[in-house]
């Protein structure tokens, strides 16, 4: 699968705080998180700061947005290899996993539509283990 080019993106101390901030996170950060965590490395960042410097490293792929089952958007960095998610409904935990075979299909499809497939998202909603109806 091709991915589109990144764009240059210089980097602010505010923008490779954000950054480093996801790369160290074990999970999926929200704006809010997020701007916390800076505040306890930079009093002074903004909220308006923080959320300039989600777009312009999501905009540079650096990034990625994922809904997670939510009406606001959670913050990962880019990693390789490509993973989906499973979004518990009961008490919000993600898990994440990799599927080479939804890959496999995904280019098998591309190269006989002959398309080229920019982005990939596999979202799984339902419930984990604990939370599971009896």
């Amino acid at each position: 699968m091709k991915s589109t080019a990144d764009r240059a993106i210089h980097f602010t101390r505010q923008r490779r705080l954000v950054l480093e901030i996801l790369r160290e996170s074990k999970g999926h950060l929200d704006a809010g998180t997020l701007l916390q965590k800076a505040k306890t490395r930079d009093a002074k960042i903004s909220q308006a700061t923080v959320y300039r410097a989600l777009a312009r490293l999501r905009d540079a792929n650096l990034i990625r947005a994922e809904r997670l089952g939510e009406n606001h958007a959670h913050f990962e960095p880019v990693r390789d290899p490509l993973h989906h998610h499973f979004t518990c409904l009961k008490c919000g935990r993600v898990l994440e996993f990799r599927s080479p075979q939804v890959q496999k299909a995904v280019a098998a499809f591309a190269g006989r539509e002959k398309l080229e497939i920019t982005e990939l998202r596999l979202e799984l909603r339902g419930y984990c283990a604990a939370c599971r109806p009896a």
